[in-house]
């Protein structure tokens, strides 16, 4: 969310939810939102829009200069598809290892109220995929600029992100994947990226 609302050049008053202490699992978040997951954007009109796609979504309407979604239908749709790649066979799956792993997860292998033990296979799992992913966007990026091609996207950002938290799991790219190093010191160089511990 901090990077895309950068790259609008969008300011919105902000309150921090301690994810660490589990504040978004007490009673006072949960009327904000029952799901207990973060963020969530509350409008003037009271009405609080969840999920950070649909949030993007919403933002891009309201603000569609510089467009991040794409100039015209057809970059829209490929933005969508590839936002939609990235999280399912990126996000998820090194979110599945980090969930599955992590101490600070015991009894939290997935988001909101419930309470979930962790499976260790899964874990593993989760390396294996966010591995082929890497090497899928490296493919997939041999001949393009950015996911799309171009311009630059939601896709891209989501992308930084999920290569970002792979590096917190120690899944790094790799040598032989150039043509995602690439992109990656391309678009992790962008002014709306923040530095690291930012």
């Amino acid at each position: 969310m901090r990077i895309f609302l950068r790259e609008k050049g969008i300011e919105v008053p902000t309150i921090e939810v301690d994810l660490r202490s589990g504040e978004q699992l007490g009673e006072a978040f949960r009327q904000v939102n029952p799901e207990g997951t973060v963020p969530v954007l509350e409008l003037d009109d009271g009405t609080r829009i969840s999920e950070a796609l649909a949030i993007c979504v919403y933002l891009e309407e309201a603000y569609p200069q510089p467009p991040l979604f794409g100039r015209d239908a057809r970059e829209r749709a490929l933005a969508v598809m590839w936002n939609g790649k990235v999280e399912q066979q990126g996000l998820m799956a090194i979110a599945e290892l980090f969930r599955n792993r992590s101490k600070a997860f015991q009894n939290r292998a997935l988001p909101g109220p419930h309470k979930f033990e962790q499976i260790p296979q899964l874990a593993e799992r989760g390396r294996l995929r966010t591995e082929l992913f890497f090497d899928r966007l490296n493919a997939h990026l041999a001949d393009r600029e950015y996911l799309i091609g171009e311009p630059f996207t939601i896709a891209d950002i989501t992308a930084l992100v999920t290569v970002d938290f792979a590096a917190s799991s120690k899944i790094f790219i790799e040598e032989k994947q150039q043509h995602l190093r690439r992109w990656y010191d391309k678009v992790a160089s962008r002014p709306a990226v923040p530095e690291p511990g930012e």
